[in-house]
């Protein structure tokens, strides 16, 4: 056995164990549906039933298709999908640092899932055994561009973040503004 294709496989198995660890977390972990739905809905995120369900079905899914090896640059798509927006919304404003609910670990799954669309998944995989590996700039395309495209697209349909109530520093409309001269 090649020891790349161990380690691909090994890769494969980690990243997609972690995906389907969150997806069931967020579907059956502490709150539940609801509870998920409430945070997303914090986040700026509307609909947050249908973001919950959304975000269930993808990180198990790609976990699912990372661990069979399967149309892999497509799966390694929804990762980089899935921790952009937790990048962005979540971790962003704690800065860099996991201990500080950074970005560092969103950020490590995603490049990762980038590097399985660059390599491929390996030849222990389904891609390999059904000869549909896509991989190098095509794979590393379809990753980076499709989970990047989906992020974008997510956030310009659901993503509505509430405005900081400033208050305002203008002079009531019925007073006239001073005459400087």
């Amino acid at each position: 056995m090649d020891p790349v294709d161990l380690a691909l496989m090994l890769l494969r198995l980690a990243v997609g164990g972690t995906m389907i660890a969150h997806g069931v977390n967020h579907w059956r972990g502490g709150g539940k549906i609801a509870g998920t739905a409430g945070w997303f809905e914090s986040l700026g995120l509307r609909h947050g039933t249908l973001q919950a369900w959304a975000s269930v079905v993808t990180e198990i899914g790609a976990g699912v298709l990372l661990i069979l090896g399967l149309i892999t640059p497509l799966a390694a798509a929804a990762v980089v999908a899935v921790m952009l927006v937790a990048a962005l919304l979540a971790h962003r404003p704690n800065g860099f640092f996991v201990f500080k609910d950074g970005w560092e670990y969103v950020m490590i799954l995603a490049v990762v899932a980038v590097v399985l669309g660059v390599t491929g998944p390996g030849t222990i995989s389904l891609d390999a055994s059904l000869d549909i590996v896509y991989d190098g700039w095509v794979g590393g395309a379809v990753a980076l561009g499709g989970g990047v495209a989906g992020t974008a697209l997510l956030l310009a349909a659901f993503w509505r973040p509430q405005r900081e109530d400033t208050p305002a520093e203008e002079a009531p409309a019925d007073e006239a503004p001073a005459d400087d001269a």
